[in-house]
């Protein structure tokens, strides 16, 4: 099943913004150690930082991932950030499939489409950041070609 790319409409932002946020809070409660309240507010201030001009954030870009023949299974954001050797790259901040839609090949074809996004915009290079315990997202990503360029590990002591 194929899917296409849809700019998210102004209407449709704040409802993305706000599901964006908690599905990252849970992910950083669940695989990265923080409680609830701190996994929220790092969520709110990451946002915050991140587009802080809310839909008119320039350099962000965010769509509907939109099966053939109708409907949102998804959604995709990337924006455009700063390298250390002061260049620009695009980074995938959210690619999110609908937990009913999953398994079809959507998120692959997504992703496909994100990086044909990322080249018409003018970028040579696109990261993103996985959670470690994300194993069927860390496949995707390798099947796809992306490296692991750095792995960070804890254990809890206690």
């Amino acid at each position: 099943m194929s899917v296409a790319l849809r700019p998210l409409r102004n209407e449709e932002f704040e409802a993305w913004r706000s599901g964006s946020r908690e599905r990252y809070a849970a992910d950083i409660e669940r695989n990265g150690g923080y409680t609830h309240e701190r996994a929220t507010l790092k969520a709110t201030q990451d946002f915050d930082q991140v587009l802080p001009d809310g839909f008119d954030t320039p350099g962000q870009h965010v769509w509907a991932v939109e099966r053939a023949g109708g409907g949102v299974v998804g959604h995709a954001w990337i924006g455009e950030r700063d390298t250390p050797e002061g260049g620009r790259i695009a980074f995938v901040y959210e690619i999110e499939i609908g937990e009913a839609h999953r398994g079809q090949g959507h998120g692959r074809a997504a992703m496909t489409l994100l990086e044909a996004e990322a080249r018409s915009l003018g970028h040579d290079r696109i990261e993103l950041n996985v959670f470690g315990g994300n194993a069927v997202a860390r496949g995707l990503y390798a099947s796809l070609g992306y490296s692991e360029i750095a792995v960070y590990m804890g254990k809890d002591l206690r």
